[in-house]
């Protein structure tokens, strides 16, 4: 297989597979109880993590 191929399937079959998860992250938010974990996932980064992190090297 060379380059040329290559870039056909890419530029076909890779768009419709791009296209499928564009669609089906679109539908998921659509989901009953998807307002709730995107709101949850987007509190992650502001939790506030009191414990220490431990050194797994010194178990």
């Amino acid at each position: 297989m060379d380059y040329n191929i290559f870039r056909e399937l890419a530029d076909s079959w890779g768009l419709v597979y791009l296209f499928a998860v564009f669609v089906g992250v679109i539908a998921m938010m659509f989901l009953p109880g998807a307002k709730e974990k995107a709101a949850n996932a987007a509190q992650i980064p502001l939790k506030d993590d009191t414990y220490p992190i431990e050194d797994q090297n010194n178990e």
